[in-house]
C-alpha cells in the first residue's frame, strides 16, 4: 500500500519540505511530488474527507481506467503478455511495441507497464515471478521420507525424495534415491536432464554437502565432481545463499506439492525396494504434471512444451559418467597411489600435488587444470601401472634414488637384505616400480636396527616369502629372533629284499 496519507500529512498538516518528508517516510522525492501533485489534481486538500479508507484514497489519486473506460484503447490480453515475457529475450517494451504496430491508438509504454502489473498482482505468489523458458532448474530434497521395507528382514529404510522443478513452465521431476550423497545426487542430475530431454543454462541448487563444499554468502565452493557434471552438460551451478529458501522458491514450492500429490497418495502403501517406489510415483508425476492450473490456461506440461522444451540446450552425445576428484602428491619413483593401487605420471612432476579424476574405468591425472597422464583404473589391490614415456631416461637427472644405490644400501646391511632388494627390483616389470617398497625396507633398518632387518631378510629367503609386507610382519612379531625352521628329513626308502612290496598280494 502507498504511504499517500502520511506524506500529505506531513506536507500539508505539518508542512514539512518535500526533502524532509521523503527522508522520513523512506521515499524518493520524486515520489513525494508525484503524490502532491496527484492529490491536488483529484481535488484532495488537508485534512482528508472524513471516512476516506486507504483503498478509496490511492482510487482517487491514481485512478485507473476499466476496460469499459478504456475509450479507444484496445486492451491487450495480459496472459498473452505474461507467457510471452517467459521467454528468453523477451521484455516488457518489446512486447509493447508490438502491441503499438498492431494498435497504435493503444496505451503508451508506462500506462501499459502499469496495468500489466496490476493485473499480474491478482495471480499466486509463486507465479508473479519471472523465469526465462530454460534458464534455470531448481533441485532440491523433500523433508519427507519414503519408507522402504525389507522383505527378508522386516527392516525399514528410509528412501530420500528428489526434486527438480523448470523456473518457467514449473515442469517436475521426481526420483527416490537411498541417500543424499555424492553419488546419488549426481545421478538424480543426470537422470532429471534424460527426462526433460534437454539442459538449463542455471542449475539452482540448495548448500547441502554434496552440492557445495563450503557454504559462503559470496564465493561458494563447488563439489568438483558437481562442477565437473555441469561442465559436461554445459550448464551453470547457483548455490543459494544459506537460509534464504526464497532463492529457490520455485522448488519449496514443489517440494510441498510433490509431498501432498505424490507421497500422500502413496502412504497406505508398502515398498519392497527402491525400483518398485519409483515405479509407484512415475504415474502420479504425470498425473501431477498434467493437473490444470487454477487461475492460468495449461498445465506444466502444456507450458513447459510452449516455453522450457524449446529453449533447453541439447544433451551431450553421452551422458555423465560419475567421477570423484582427489587431490595426491607425486612419490620419487613418480607414482601416485589412488586406492590401494600406483599409477605413473611423467617424472619432472616428482613431489608435486595433482588432481586426480576417478571414474569406474579409468584415472586421470591433472597438473595446473592440464592433463598429463590417464590410465585405465587397476581393480585387485596393489597394481602398478607405468607408462614407459613417464620414465626418465637417466634416474639420476631427476633423483638420486636408483636401483644401484638401494642395492648399496642393502650391502652396509647385510647379504640377505641386499638379495631381497635384488628380488624385490627384478620382480618387477620394471625396476623403479620396487622403489617404494626398497624404502619401506630402509624405515625397518631405521626403526628395528640393521641386525634385526637382515635376520628378518634371512629369514624370508628361507620361507621363500620376500616382500616388504612378510619382512614387517617378522620383525613386528619377533620372529627374526627364532629359530630358521628346519627342513622336514626325507622318508627312507622301503625297497628291499626282505621287504614284500603291495604287488606280493594281489
Amino acid at each position: 500500500m502507498r504511504r499517500i496519507r502520511e506524506v500529505l500529512r506531513q506536507r500539508w498538516g505539518c508542512g514539512l519540505s518535500e526533502r524532509i518528508v521523503a527522508t522520513s517516510c523512506s521515499l524518493a522525492r520524486s515520489t513525494v511530488a508525484k503524490y502532491v501533485q496527484r492529490a491536488q489534481k483529484a481535488g484532495l486538500g488537508w485534512p482528508l474527507p472524513d471516512g476516506l479508507t486507504d483503498e478509496e484514497l490511492e482510487r482517487r489519486v491514481f485512478p485507473m481506467e476499466s476496460p469499459s473506460e478504456a475509450g479507444p484503447h484496445v486492451m491487450p490480453d495480459w496472459m498473452e503478455v505474461h507467457r510471452q515475457l517467459s521467454r528468453k529475450g523477451v521484455t516488457l517494451r518489446l512486447v509493447w511495441e508490438e502491441y503499438k504496430a498492431v494498435h497504435p491508438e493503444g496505451f503508451q509504454y508506462t500506462q501499459f507497464c502499469v496495468r500489466y502489473r496490476t493485473w499480474r498482482e491478482t495471480l499466486d505468489l509463486p507465479m508473479r515471478q519471472e523465469h526465462k523458458a530454460g534458464e534455470k532448474l531448481f533441485v532440491d530434497y523433500c523433508g519427507q521420507t519414503a519408507p522402504v521395507k525389507d522383505r527378508k528382514t522386516g527392516e525399514i529404510r528410509d528412501a530420500q525424495i528428489f526434486v527438480a522443478v523448470l523456473g518457467a513452465s514449473n515442469y517436475a521431476y521426481v526420483e527416490a534415491c537411498w541417500t543424499q550423497s555424492l553419488p546419488e545426487w549426481i545421478m538424480a542430475h543426470v537422470h532429471t536432464f534424460q527426462y526433460f530431454g534437454g539442459v538449463p543454462a542455471l542449475v539452482v541448487s540448495d548448500n547441502l554437502k554434496a552440492g557445495v563444499s563450503v557454504a559462503h554468502r559470496y564465493e561458494p565452493e563447488v563439489n568438483r565432481t558437481y562442477e565437473d557434471l555441469s561442465e559436461h552438460y554445459g550448464c551453470a551451478l547457483l548455490p543459494t545463499r544459506v537460509r534464504k529458501p526464497k532463492d529457490k522458491a520455485k522448488v519449496e514450492k514443489g517440494v510441498q506439492d510433490v509431498e501432498r500429490r505424490i507421497l500422500a497418495p502413496l502412504r497406505h502403501r508398502t515398498f519392497f525396494s527402491l525400483a518398485e517406489l519409483n515405479e509407484a510415483i512415475a504415474p502420479l508425476l504425470v498425473q501431477y504434471n498434467d493437473r490444470p492450473f487454477q487461475k492460468l490456461p495449461g498445465s506444466r506440461r502444456s507450458l513447459f512444451e510452449q516455453l522450457d522444451q524449446p529453449a533447453l540446450r541439447p544433451l551431450p552425445p553421452h551422458p555423465y559418467e560419475y567421477a570423484e576428484w582427489k587431490k595426491a602428491r607425486v612419490n620419487i619413483d613418480y607414482h601416485v597411489a589412488i586406492e590401494g593401487n600406483f599409477y605413473s605420471v611423467p617424472y619432472q612432476l616428482v613431489n608435486e600435488s595433482l588432481d586426480v579424476r576417478i571414474t569406474i574405468t579409468a584415472v586421470e591425472c591433472f597438473h595446473k587444470h592440464k592433463r598429463v597422464a590417464s590410465h585405465l583404473r587397476l581393480q585387485r589391490h596393489g597394481q602398478y601401472t607405468t607408462v614407459t614415456a613417464h620414465m626418465p631416461k637417466n634416474h639420476q637427472d631427476y633423483a638420486q634414488w636408483t636401483p644401484e644405490r638401494l642395492a648399496h644400501w642393502a650391502g652396509k646391511t647385510g647379504p640377505d637384505t641386499v638379495c631381497v632388494v635384488e628380488s624385490i627390483l627384478r620382480n618387477r616389470p620394471h625396476p623403479q616400480q620396487g622403489f617404494r617398497a626398497c624404502l619401506g625396507l630402509m624405515r625397518l633398518g631405521k626403526e628395528y636396527g640393521p641386525e634385526r632387518l637382515e635376520a628378518a631378510c634371512t629369514r624370508a629367503l628361507a620361507t621363500q616369502t620376500v616382500g616388504f609386507k612378510s619382512i614387517e610382519s617378522i620383525l613386528k612379531r619377533g620372529l627374526d629372533k627364532t629359530p630358521l625352521p628346519q627342513k622336514t628329513p626325507e622318508k627312507p626308502s622301503l625297497d628291499h629284499d626282505n621287504i614284500r612290496g603291495p604287488e606280493y598280494y594281489r
